[in-house]
């Protein structure tokens, strides 16, 4: 039996400064027990949990039920069915009704302070764990109730204070990741012009690569930032005659491309109405209220009602067993999540995951006829992969053995033999072939 030794590769940062509900919505997604406090620095240390999000397209087991009951080899799925029809055995994740839940990491970051780039709170192993993420969203508040430092404001905020806190508070991140950017390209820049004078543009960006590689740079990348610069800044002269300013700029376009930050307004039930019209950010822009999701993922642990993540409502499972003062409260969450169409937290996820990293998930078998592993397990393993993996890359996610002895793959669907530079799809499933 092989065991994907890839895991979780995909890591989402969460970020924000005190009391906006950063912990709450780490907590809600992820369902572990976390500090969570009205304080500043209630959370010292990243806390990593795993978030479990809903494969886009249906888990392949529900392509398994169909064959099996039209061949007259399965009946029906009957009502009492706890899984609803799924028939595979996830070795990680679960699923229900054909929706498979695949895992990614969920980063709780601690120590966005002013200054964070010049060292202080945690400095730079603040800066270090934002840099080892994937991705980033940035929790704000929505509702305006705190200021820059996170000191409460109270409620009742109008439209103008809250829109322009939260500008704020996406404008602070952003100046904190671009002095760190500026501080590692003035670090040594005198070297690095002189390889622009060696070698014209090309140097340049080398050398941009080489100082922010640490930062997940890619050559491809920093092209892509600078042409953007250039376009900004059309008499730049040369290199070695720039001044702090113009790097400040260039390191706010860098920024911008290995940075794009994903902003959760939450608390957004208690916001002025409109407050995000107009708001602006180089990533997704996602309402949500982590309070209410905290308290609907409990209660359904409780089985006190049926949720689904990422719904807009909810069943009681058994109302007569609840309290007036429970009844009252689930009557209320739910008030909510019907005007607001959800709590935002799973779509929030969701829309990082698959839109904005662009990943898809895919299903690797030792078994291309019956889709299993080398225990007969049906689809026990649902990998998260970037789109366009090619097959002998996903192989490598599954085990380097598989990757260095790689063969040819069989599409499990069409029972094609397929290469190793095959772009797998979502919803793919592979059997790998290798040398022993």
């Amino acid at each position: 039996m092989i065991i994907p030794q890839g895991g979780i590769t995909v890591k989402i940062g969460l970020v924000g400064k005190p009391n906006v509900g950063k912990s709450t919505f780490f907590s809600a997604a992820t369902l572990a027990k976390v500090d969570i406090a009205n304080y500043p620095f209630c959370t010292i240390e990243p806390n990593v949990g795993v978030a479990f999000v809903a494969a886009r397209l249906p888990c392949p087991c529900k392509d398994i039920r169909e064959r099996l009951e039209s061949e007259g080899r399965l009946e029906t799925t009957r009502g009492d069915d706890p899984r609803q029809g799924s028939l595979c055995e996830p070795r990680t994740g679960s699923c229900v009704g054909h929706r498979r839940l695949v895992p990614c990491f969920l980063v709780d970051i601690a120590g966005l302070v002013p200054g964070a780039s010049e060292g202080k709170g945690r400095g730079n192993a603040f800066l270090a764990d934002l840099a080892n993420c994937d991705a980033l969203i940035q929790v704000v508040d929505a509702a305006g109730t705190t200021d820059l430092e996170g000191n409460p404001q109270g409620a009742n905020q109008s439209k103008e204070v809250a829109q322009q806190r939260i500008r704020d508070e996406i404008e602070f991140l952003g100046v904190e990741l671009d002095a760190w950017i500026s501080g590692l390209l003035n670090d040594g820049w005198i070297r690095g012009v002189r390889r622009v004078q060696a070698e014209g543009e090309k140097g340049l960006i080398t050398y941009i690569n080489d100082q922010l590689t640490g930062l997940g740079a890619t050559p491809q990348s920093i092209s892509v930032a600078f042409e953007s610069f250039k376009k900004e800044h059309t008499s730049l002269g040369s290199p070695w005659d720039w001044d702090a300013s113009i790097i400040t700029a260039l390191a706010v376009e860098v920024r911008r491309i290995l940075f794009p930050i994903h902003i959760a307004a939450n608390k957004f039930d208690i916001a002025p109405e409109g407050v995000l019209q107009g708001i602006e950010s180089n990533g997704c822009l996602v309402s949500c209220m982590a309070d209410v999701e905290l308290a609907l993922r409990r209660a359904s642990s409780a089985d006190l009602i049926g949720y689904v993540p990422g719904e807009s409502t909810f069943e009681y499972t058994n109302p007569e067993s609840l309290s007036a003062a429970q009844t009252r409260a689930l009557d209320h969450m739910l008030e909510r999540l019907s005007t607001n169409n959800g709590t935002g937290v799973a779509p929030m996820i969701d829309t990082v995951l698959f839109d904005e990293l662009d990943h898809i998930v895919v299903y690797p078998v030792q078994d291309e006829s019956h889709w299993t592993d080398g225990d007969g397990k049906v689809l026990p393993d649902a990998l998260v992969v970037p789109s366009g993996i090619q097959a002998k890359q996903l192989a490598y996610k599954v085990h380097s053995d598989l990757g260095d002895g790689f063969i040819r793959g069989v599409d499990g669907r069409t029972r094609r033999v397929v290469g190793s530079e095959h772009e797998m799809n979502d919803g793919d499933v592979l059997k790998i072939h290798a040398k022993s």
